[in-house]
C-alpha cells in the first residue's frame, strides 16, 4: 500500500481546509456538505472525531489544485508513490498521531 503526501496550502501558513467542522463544511459540495453533517449528527461521540477526520481528508483532496494533475497521473501509473512505512516513519519524527 502506498499514499500521497499531503500539499500545504500556496501562502505555507496551514492547510487549505481549517481542521474545524465549519472548515469542512465550507469545503465540500453542496450535496457532499449534507452528507458530512448527516454522518457528523448521526456519529456516537466516541466516533466523532474519525468522522471529522475521515471529512477532512476528503475536503483536502477536493480542493488540492494539483487535483486533475494528480487524477491524469494515477490513471496514468506515473504517480510518484511512498511507503506506508516512510510516512508513519516521517509522523512519529514530527511527533505526530500515527493511529
Amino acid at each position: 500500500m502506498s499514499v500521497q503526501p499531503v500539499h500545504r496550502d500556496q501562502a505555507g501558513d496551514g492547510e487549505r481546509v481549517p481542521r474545524t467542522i465549519d472548515g469542512i463544511a465550507g469545503a465540500l459540495t453542496a450535496s457532499r456538505r449534507m452528507e458530512f453533517y448527516r454522518q457528523l449528527g448521526t456519529a456516537p461521540l466516541e466516533q466523532a472525531e474519525a468522522v471529522l477526520r475521515h471529512w477532512w481528508c476528503e475536503a483536502m483532496l477536493d480542493t488540492d489544485p494539483d487535483g486533475d494533475r494528480i487524477t491524469v497521473a494515477t490513471l496514468d501509473g506515473t504517480l510518484p508513490l511512498a511507503s506506508v512505512q516512510s510516512v508513519l516513519a516521517r509522523r512519529q519524527a514530527r511527533g505526530l498521531p500515527v493511529e
